[in-house]
This record gives structure tokens, C-alpha cells and sequence, in this order.
């Protein structure tokens, strides 16, 4: 399945150069981002070397062997990996389907080429495109899936650690997964900024909805620059949370969940090897992902996953769409009904609060037809 609500392909860390005036003067990114390089060299190191142990902690390679690991008690941090497949059934499309995806439908936008919609150097000339797309695209008008849910699960029994997003679209804040529970990795609609570095005023969701759905280009009300939302285009660093965060979450983790991503974008993918040797991971997607790349393998540097080899110990691939994926594992755990219970009640919620906004809008707009189509009335007599 292709990656994404997640933004595009060349956000490589290391290829990264930030504008002079967006840089910051705080150095705690490149720090975290150069000690997470080590580590994942030691990691690296380690595996040619044949060092560290390789427990195997599931007794089969199977969902059933993984639903009877999270049931046994022993998984408490679980990390869920996410990516666009997890919003397709939301009705949101990803970003690289042929024909389906976002950049094979772009054209009416005029874009001297596809990715050009979110490159940080485009967007400061030319922000119309960003913008209209933001219409069709922005958060609010979508519901949370299946899949969204079964994580706020997990966070709700206590064993989810951390949700890592490529995602832009809100939906795991809208299904109930917190701050601190989320690491969106490739930023967030949720919060916007002046592009001036010497103002950065900050502005909510609300704010930048009215901006968008009202035709202008969203402009500070402090020094009218640009507005955009915090999400990570091309000629961006990625927030240096995620580098903070995934040195301290990765090392603990005792069950990785990769769902709905290629793991083709860079440095989000190579997350699935900074869990410890014996911490099972579990891919559930539409195709087989992020596996050993071989000329790496030739090198002992086996880093990827292997669902398929004589070697495979700990690796589970399930094939379905993340909802089915979700709801097949929560059957196994015996919590199909309590999942289903809690979708259908979360998107009751969200209709009628719907119906109420709707209800309000067209209330307002009544009631300001009527007044500027009322006579006048007369004037008193002097």
C-alpha cells in the first residue's frame, strides 16, 4: 500500500538543507538526529557481527501468535507505525497509487510537477495550489477508520506507548489519541505558523479553517506573511520530537505495529530496526514491506524485516486492508465487539455534532438572508 496522507519521498534527513532564515537557533535537532545515527550504526555493527541475543518471543508467526503474546501480559509498549492506509478507507487518498493516488491528479492545479505542491520554496511564490488542495483535503471532513480506533484501544488498556504518524489528517487526534500519545512524524494540520522566522506567530485549527474554506490566502495578522500549516514539506527538517522521542521509545518496545505504510520514506522507515533483536514486529498491510534489502543482506546488515527466510523468528506479515487487519486481531483478542461498539459510538458522536454545526450554519445564514431582505422601517415622525 502506498505511503501516505504522509508527505513525499525526499524528506531524507540527511538531505534535507533548511533555508537560512528558517533555521533555528536551538541545536537539539541535529544533536538528537546525529545521536540516533550512531545508534542506528551500532545497530548496524552489532548485527554483522552476530551480537546481541535473538530471542524468539512468539510461538508462531502468525496473528493467532501474536494476539496470544499481547494477551499473556508480557506486552506493555506497544508502537504502532502508521502510515496512509490507514485513511483510505476514510476516504482519503494516499499519495503515489497510479490513477487514484494525489499526485496523479494534480493536473488542474498547473504545478510544474507533482511534488511541487509541498516544496517549501513553491509554496512561498506560489500558495494557491497548497491551498486548494488543503480544501478538498482538510481535516474535519473525514472520519476516523477501524484501524484508527483499535489503536485508542490499545492506549485505553494501557499498553500503547506511542503512535508514529506519517500522517497529515488529524484523524488519530479525532479518534482520541492525545499529544503525548502521538509523534506525527511528518507534521500536523492541527496547528499553523507564520513562515517568518522573525514572527511565527502560531494559529489554531479554527483559524486557518475559516481562512481556507473562505477562499484567502491564509496571512498574519501580525506582520501578513504567510501562513502554513505545520506540516513538513519538501526543504523542512522533520520536528526534532520525532528524534528525541524514538530514542527513548524504540529501545522499550516490546511488540512493533507497522500498518498501512510502504516504508519507503526516509528516516521513518528505518524505525522498524531500532527495536531490540527480540522484539516481534507485525506488518499489517496490503503488500509485503520493509523487507531485508539484499545487497544490505550481503553485507550481514539484515536490518529489514523478514517474513519469508529460514532465519525469520520474529516477523508477521498479515495481507488485508488495515481495518480488516484490526478487526482480525481484535477478534483474536477477544475484543471484536468492544471495537465495534466503540466505532459505532464515536461516528454517531461525530454525525450529531455534525448535524448541530450544520444546523447552527444554516440558522446563521437564514437568519442573515432575512435581514438584508426586510424592508426598512419607516422612520418616526419628527
Amino acid at each position: 500500500m502506498s505511503d501516505s496522507s504522509e508527505l513525499p519521498k525526499s524528506e531524507k534527513e540527511e538531505e534535507v538543507t533548511p533555508e537560512p532564515e528558517e533555521q533555528s537557533d536551538d541545536s537539539s535537532e541535529d544533536e538528537a538526529a546525529g545521536d540516533t545515527d550512531m545508534d542506528f550504526l551500532r545497530n548496524l555493527f552489532s548485527s554483522a557481527l552476530g551480537l546481541g541475543s535473538a530471542e524468539k518471543v512468539l510461538d508462531e508467526l502468525t496473528l493467532d501468535g501474536v494476539a496470544r503474546y499481547i494477551n499473556s501480559g508480557k506486552c506493555k509498549n506497544i508502537i504502532c507505525m502508521v502510515g496512509a492506509g490507514i485513511s483510505t478507507s476514510a476516504g482519503i487518498p494516499d499519495f503515489r497509487s497510479p490513477g487514484t493516488g494525489l499526485y496523479a491528479n494534480l493536473q488542474k492545479y498547473n504545478l510544474p510537477y507533482p511534488e511541487a505542491i509541498f516544496q517549501i520554496d513553491y509554496f512561498k511564490k506560489h500558495p494557491e495550489p497548497f491551498f486548494a488542495l488543503a480544501r478538498e483535503l482538510y481535516p474535519g471532513q473525514f472520519k476516523p477508520t477501524i484501524c484508527h480506533y483499535f489503536m485508542k484501544m490499545l492506549k485505553d488498556k494501557g499498553i500503547l506507548r506511542r503512535c508514529y504518524t506519517q500522517n497529515i489528517d488529524t484523524l488519530e487526534r479525532v479518534a482520541g489519541l492525545e499529544g503525548d500519545d502521538l509523534i506525527e512524524a511528518h507534521g500536523t494540520f492541527y496547528t499553523s505558523h507564520c513562515v517568518s522566522f522573525c514572527c511565527r506567530k502560531e494559529y489554531s485549527l479554527e483559524w486557518m479553517k475559516e481562512k481556507i474554506f473562505s477562499d484567502d490566502i491564509p496571512k498574519c495578522d501580525k506582520c501578513s506573511s504567510l501562513v502554513k500549516p505545520d506540516i513538513v514539506f519538501f526543504g523542512e527538517n522533520l520536528p526534532a520530537r520525532f528524534f528525541t522521542s524514538m530514542k527513548m521509545d524504540f529501545p522499550r518496545c516490546d511488540l512493533l505495529i507497522v500498518m498501512g505504510t510502504s516504508l519507503q520514506v526516509q528516516p521513518f522507515a528505518s524505525l522498524v530496526s531500532r527495536v531490540s533483536k527480540s522484539c516481534p514486529r507485525l506488518l499489517i498491510n496490503m503488500e509485503k514491506a520493509g523487507q531485508v534489502n539484499p545487497m544490505m543482506g550481503l553485507f550481514g546488515f539484515g536490518e529489514g524485516m523478514d517474513f519469508d527466510s529460514d532465519k525469520a523468528y520474529r516477523d508477521v506479515a498479515h495481507i488485508s486492508t488495515c481495518d480488516d487487519g484490526c478487526l482480525a486481531l481484535a477478534d483474536l483478542l477477544g475484543w471484536k465487539e468492544e471495537l465495534e461498539e466503540l466505532v459505532k459510538k464515536e461516528h454517531t458522536k461525530i454525525d450529531s455534532q455534525d448535524a448541530k454545526e450544520k444546523a447552527s450554519e444554516n440558522k446563521g445564514a437564514t437568519a442573515k438572508a432575512s435581514s438584508a431582505s426586510a424592508p426598512p422601517e419607516p422612520k418616526a415622525e419628527e
